[in-house]
């Protein structure tokens, strides 16, 4: 493994190594240890698509990682900041994130999902236009569908669809993120809302964490969002099911809690020199659940 850097911190000697150099157990081992929920299989998706450097201590334990995505040749998503707690108070964060914003030195913008505990070291670091994101999971239980009834039909994606796809979530946040697609999209399940023989709307889902989680999905109104986002509800009735959405999502938020997927935790998708996930048009589609927190 080829050393990138070394830091001293209290009695730790660190080594920055490339983070797809660690192997995924270690990875898995890292977020298991902070309580989130990353499958071994979800940290794969992450290496497949993006880059990153990994801390690892005298004995081989990686105790710290940062990672990024390029959505396109502006856009940075800086993603998968961890540190264990032992390291938390000194500075092992801010040392992995002046690593990863060297070297993407060319980037115009970056953008994050920061937890709560991280948001102070992100805005001591320039980062702002902040939109509070809800972390809405538990079991599915469809019930009530708030929300008008939406014209059109709803039905299965299908393979000739994703270019239709990607349009939209082009159109909804302004980066091309056609890797992700092509990377997830062999793992989901997906649902469009087809108006006069167009695509308006959609839904992907796929295994993650504890259950599944229901994202992207993107559309110009929340009903719209809510009819595609239903059979993913249906289809993993008494399972887990995760929703990340944007908190001024009023009517798909409480969709996700009649269904059973209650508040869990607020997070804060962050950017730097510019705000992050911008529609296009403003009555134009819109990100209404996230792909997942480190994806946006």
């Amino acid at each position: 493994m080829e050393t990138i850097a070394r830091l001293h911190l209290d009695t730790f000697e660190l080594t920055l190594r490339d983070i797809q150099d660690v192997g995924t157990e270690k990875l898995h081992a890292l977020s298991v240890s902070v309580g989130w929920s990353h499958r071994e299989g979800d940290w794969q998706t992450l290496l497949d698509l993006g880059q990153g450097i990994a801390a690892v201590d005298e004995i081989g334990r990686v105790v710290g990682t940062v990672m990024w995505l390029h959505y396109g040749p502006d856009h940075t998503m800086i993603c998968m900041l961890i540190t264990v707690p032992r390291l938390q108070e000194q500075g092992a964060g801010r040392w992995l994130m002046d690593r990863a914003h060297e070297l993407n030195g060319a980037t115009t913008n970056f953008t994050l999902t920061a937890t709560r505990e991280a948001r102070r070291l992100y805005r001591s670091m320039g980062y702002g236009y902040e939109q509070k994101v809800l972390q809405c999971q538990g079991q599915s239980a469809p019930g009530d569908r708030p929300g008008g009834r939406v014209e059109g039909i709803v039905r299965p994606v299908r393979f000739e669809d994703y270019e239709s796809l990607l349009r939209l979530d082009h159109a909804a946040n302004g980066y091309d993120r056609s890797a992700v697609f092509r990377r997830l999209a062999p793992e989901s399940t997906g649902h469009a809302l087809v108006r006069n023989d167009e695509i308006i709307a959609f839904a992907l889902c796929r295994r993650f964490g504890r259950g599944h989680v229901i994202g992207p999905v993107v559309a110009a109104t929340e009903d719209d969002a809510i009819a595609v986002s239903l059979p993913h509800v249906a289809a993993h009735a008494g399972s887990f099911l995760r929703a990340d959405t944007p908190a001024s999502n009023t009517a798909f938020t409480n969709f996700l809690v009649a269904n059973g997927m209650q508040i869990h935790d607020t997070v804060t998708s962050m950017g730097l020199k510019s705000a992050s996930f911008k529609p296009v048009k403003p009555e134009g589609p819109r990100r209404i659940a996230l792909a997942s927190q480190a994806l946006g």
